[in-house]
């Protein structure tokens, strides 16, 4: 089986996160500036299978797109554009970052570590990845 890649796009570095190859579970791969971002997952999809992409979409509260939707939408063009026999799906993101902090205090990270910026982006991506993969699991 091929492996699930997961995109917490921003628009100066991005989080990503990729499953095992069972697509069972969901961990942090690295966190890559933006615009080295399109080489990098060319560069990765030449190195391992992927099946799919998951990509965040941000919203607000009262599920409009948000600001930033515009540019994650700007960059999933491209990336279909890129690779176009890769299947993208958009997911919600919201409330992915406040989580990630969550889980950063909740596994004992010191605040130092916690202000790191790439790290809750990496987690982020991890945590857009497994909601996905478990709202498969149980046909969400």
């Amino acid at each position: 089986m091929a492996r699930l890649l997961s995109i917490d796009y921003g628009r100066k570095r991005t989080g990503i996160a990729v499953s095992d190859t069972l697509q069972l579970i969901a961990g942090g791969l690295c966190t890559v500036a933006t615009h080295e971002l399109l080489p990098f997952i060319v560069d990765y999809v030449s190195r391992e299978p992927v099946e799919r992409f998951i990509i965040g979409m941000p919203r607000r509260l009262n599920n409009e797109p948000s600001e930033n939707a515009r540019y994650v939408q700007g960059f999933v063009d491209k990336l279909r554009k890129t690779l176009p026999d890769i299947p993208v799906v958009l997911v919600d993101e919201r409330f992915t970052s406040v989580l990630a902090h969550q889980a950063m205090l909740t596994g004992g990270l010191h605040k130092k570590e916690r202000q790191n910026k790439a790290l809750v982006d990496e987690i982020s991506a991890t945590i857009i990845l497994q909601s996905y993969m478990e709202s498969k699991k149980f046909n969400i």
